[in-house]
């Protein structure tokens, strides 16, 4: 059973597979979350990231350094969304990706390089979706790279006492190794990393373009994206993972073509994921009925 929500992702219940409410893509000048709002995530049996989602709620200067993201990003470079929403839903589609490839046999990689847990994995990729933007609270050029100076503080303060102080520095470093791989030319050398990388580049549906639309700023990045009317993420017939994107015009295509394909290339998830685009207009039916890559 699946609930449709406007930012174009479906809640897939039976996975726990939750995004947050629609109305919480705040426009300009209201980026942070509303008092009250908290990151939630599908924590499952896993008690570390159960108590690690506690400390995330409860720390009010990373939801600062959230709003200050969106300041940069939103309200001073008319971008799209890189705020509280964004992470949230990151982090939810990095942990649905590896639960689907861990299903199909996947192992990640803190479990055969350091014999560390899937639940420490689950870790990972969460502080790496949480913070995956952190840079962006300094300025955009080179964000990524400024993501490490501002989450390694973060990382061990989030992690003091969850941990030995071995295991967390293994968390830590391979948390910062997701982050800065995020980027375009990154080389992920971690199948937590390319789900934190392609996760990023799932973010792409109708609710992440309403706030340059509504600060005016209407770009291929803004006109692709509402082009998106909602992504879904299942387990594959042929690979471990089937992404299926529905779009209302061809001007999604950007998305995929233009933006998930560079992400997907070089992840190393290639071999695990399958990607398919349909459009629901007629007149572009004329130039494909579904995209594939």
């Amino acid at each position: 059973m699946s609930e449709r929500r406007d930012d174009g992702i479906e809640r897939q219940e039976a996975e726990g597979f939750e995004l947050p409410e629609p109305q919480t893509r705040a426009v300009p000048g209201t980026t942070p979350l509303r008092p009250g709002e908290t990151i939630r995530l599908p924590v499952r049996h896993n008690p570390t990231l159960r108590s690690l989602l506690e400390r995330v709620n409860a720390d009010e200067d990373l939801h600062a350094i959230w709003r200050c993201q969106n300041i940069n990003g939103v309200d001073r470079l008319g971008m799209s969304d890189h705020g509280p929403v964004h992470v949230q839903i990151v982090a939810n589609i990095a942990l649905r990706l590896l639960r689907l490839l861990v299903a199909h046999g996947v192992q990640p990689a803190v479990v055969s390089d350091h014999a560390l847990t899937m639940q420490d994995a689950e870790v990972v990729v969460v502080l790496a979706s949480l913070l995956h933007d952190a840079g962006m609270s300094i300025h955009r050029d080179d964000h990524e790279m400024m993501s490490l100076f501002v989450a390694q503080p973060k990382l061990l303060e989030l992690l003091e006492g969850l941990y030995p102080a071995a295991v967390r520095r293994v968390v830590v470093s391979e948390t910062l190794h997701a982050i800065i791989t995020h980027r375009s030319e990154g080389q992920p050398l971690t199948i937590e990393a390319g789900v934190v990388r392609v996760a990023d580049a799932l973010d792409m549906a109708q609710g992440r373009s309403r706030i340059p639309f509504e600060a005016g700023h209407v770009n291929i990045h803004s006109v692709s994206a509402a082009a998106v009317e909602r992504v879904r993420i299942e387990p594959g017939e042929e690979k471990a993972i089937r992404v299926e994107v529905h779009m209302s015009n061809a001007a999604g295509i950007f998305q995929i073509d233009g933006l998930l394909r560079e992400k997907l290339r070089g992840s190393g998830l290639e071999p695990y994921i399958e990607v398919a685009a349909s459009v629901a207009g007629e007149a572009d039916k004329r130039l494909f009925e579904t995209f594939r890559i």
